[in-house]
């Protein structure tokens, strides 16, 4: 595992996308694990940034995003795909890109079918990722366990709490999501964690330097070969 620290969030972001402009410049067919909320924004506007004046192009690229809520519209303006539209798909020309559905009439049969048309692109050539509060990455929640797949997960309060900014009030907030597993997640070539500010300060520094725990999810990046965290001063304050 690498750790980077950089001095503001706006560092973070832009390391953040010349680690996946370089992926894809290398391979241009990349197969790319994508993020939502608010710590890949930065690294979203940058490469859009860079699309625009013709320095990037993802017309080969393929696209898996971690997650999405279970049980609100894909236009819904909280939804993951809407999200993605407005923060990123909108403005590239990437080939295909893909969410996956939390209002498949089979949920457990959309896991499967989530990581089966992962494994059929090929894998993940580079996962982003975000860190919960409480050590969650992706919608992975603290457990006795680590989950392999693709799962519908029920959220937990802390994370409600932490994603009612996004809606009108807490009772808007939906309380199951489906996440790409632990196991999908490992299995990606090259992992890319971006936390930014102090209230992420304790779950790096359990990330980081904890036990291997799965109370704290991202604490398993510590056995991938190839995970690097890009944290700013505030979220590297306890290491």
């Amino acid at each position: 595992m690498q750790v980077r620290i950089y001095d503001n969030a706006q560092q973070v972001g832009t390391a953040c996308a010349m680690l996946i402009a370089a992926q894809v410049t290398k391979k241009p067919d990349s197969v790319l694990g994508l993020a939502t909320g608010s710590s890949p924004i930065g690294c979203y506007q940058q490469l859009i940034e860079w699309h625009k004046a013709g320095a990037l192009d993802f017309s080969q690229c393929i696209s898996y995003n971690l997650d999405e809520y279970c049980g609100i519209a894909e236009d819904h303006i909280c939804s993951y795909h809407d999200f993605m539209n407005k923060n990123l798909f909108d403005f590239i020309n990437m080939k295909e890109h893909h969410v996956p559905n939390g209002n498949a009439p089979d949920l457990q049969a959309e896991c499967k079918r989530y990581d089966a048309e992962i494994e059929k692109a090929g894998g993940i050539d580079l996962q982003l990722l975000g860190i919960g509060n409480n050590g969650h990455i992706a919608f992975n929640e603290p457990n006795k366990h680590f989950v392999y797949g693709t799962q519908i997960v029920k959220l937990t309060d802390s994370t409600i709490d932490a994603n009612q900014r996004f809606f009108n009030s807490r009772e808007e907030v939906p309380t199951q999501a489906i996440s790409l597993g632990i196991g999908g997640i490992m299995n990606a070539k090259c992992v890319v964690l971006i936390a930014t500010g102090k209230a992420k300060a304790q779950a790096v520094r359990d990330a980081v330097k904890g036990d291997m725990d799965p109370q704290v999810q991202a604490s398993i990046l510590r056995g991938h070969p190839n995970a690097i965290f890009l944290v700013d001063k505030d979220a590297a304050s306890l290491l």
